[in-house]
């Protein structure tokens, strides 16, 4: 409802804002990492960045540097949750998004058809959470799914492929940190595992971005490309640097007066660190990576990479 919501201004403000944000890389990082916190789905920002590139509005590297920031700005879902929908009754929010989204969502007006639904998206998420939270604590008087918990190397491959499937299924990495951070709260998931698990959900998300290229023109597959080619090797990196990373993740804690059992808090915090280092450390190979997509992957081939990944 949140996608379908923004959509409707996408011809409109939100057009602007991603076509004029383009011209330098930082512009369109940072558009990028503010449309996608602002509207809660990278996914939406990827199939939109994918059609503008089709249609001819915006260059690769424009689009490349826009996917870029969405992963950057999609750690504000876990902020959100960790911060916000873990800490207060937030289901007392919900009910009156719930009344006024669906109020507004049976207008025949556009933009308040738009608004009801961004409002009832926003109660629906608001509500699951609280639900998913009251579930894993009824849930774990009869199953403990720490039983389930694995460590060391095998327990990170394992958790980060499972991450992988829920994103794919879900299709929504939001969706998916929300769910890995209310099992944390409950105590459900091990928090190791949940490490591994928001790694995975981060290159399941591109499975969205490879669907929304297989109707569009090359130049949409190239993109497409490149956000899968960019979150495996985000994902790789911090797979390799899991334990280092959740090292730096404690002492950063203590150094912003998080507490070290703070488990959820915990999580945003490495999810938006290695999101920005993966930015990091592929700023410098943009240009490298344009001219990769557009002088090896021609038209035939990409198609059929990308409907071998579909299947």
């Amino acid at each position: 409802m949140l996608e379908e919501g923004f959509r409707v201004f996408t011809k409109g403000p939100l057009q602007n804002i991603l076509k004029k944000a383009t011209d330098k890389l930082y512009k369109s990082i940072s558009a990028g990492a503010l449309v996608t916190a602002l509207i809660q789905s990278s996914s939406l920002v990827s199939v939109i960045t994918i059609s503008f590139i089709s249609a001819g509005l915006i260059s690769l590297a424009g689009g490349i540097g826009l996917i870029f920031g969405a992963n950057i700005g999609t750690t504000a879902t876990a902020w959100l949750v960790a911060g916000f929908g873990l800490k207060i009754k937030i289901s007392a929010l919900a009910m009156p998004m719930l009344i006024f989204g669906l109020i507004f969502s049976f207008q025949k007006k556009k933009s308040l058809k738009g608004i009801g639904n961004v409002l009832a998206g926003l109660g629906f998420f608001f509500l699951g959470i609280h639900y998913m939270k009251e579930g894993f604590d009824v849930f774990k008087q009869y199953i403990d799914l720490t039983e389930f918990a694995m460590s060391g190397i095998l327990g990170v491959i394992v958790y980060t492929g499972l991450g992988i499937v829920i994103t794919t299924v879900l299709q929504s990495s939001s969706a998916t940190l929300a769910l890995i951070l209310t099992a944390l709260s409950a105590g459900q998931i091990e928090y190791e595992n949940a490490l591994a698990l928001a790694i995975g959900a981060n290159v399941g998300t591109t499975i969205t971005a490879v669907l929304g290229s297989l109707s569009s023109n090359v130049a949409g597959r190239r993109l497409a490309g490149a956000h899968l080619i960019f979150n495996v090797t985000t994902g790789i990196v911090a797979l390799a640097f899991i334990f280092p990373l959740a090292t730096l993740v404690n002492a950063m804690s203590d150094a912003f007066g998080i507490s070290q059992t703070d488990y959820t808090l915990k999580l945003a915090l490495f999810h938006t660190i290695f999101n920005l280092i993966g930015v990091i450390i592929m700023i410098p190979f943009i240009k490298k990576l344009e001219t990769f997509l557009i002088k090896t992957l021609n038209r035939r081939l990409l198609k059929k990479i990308l409907m071998s990944l579909n299947t």
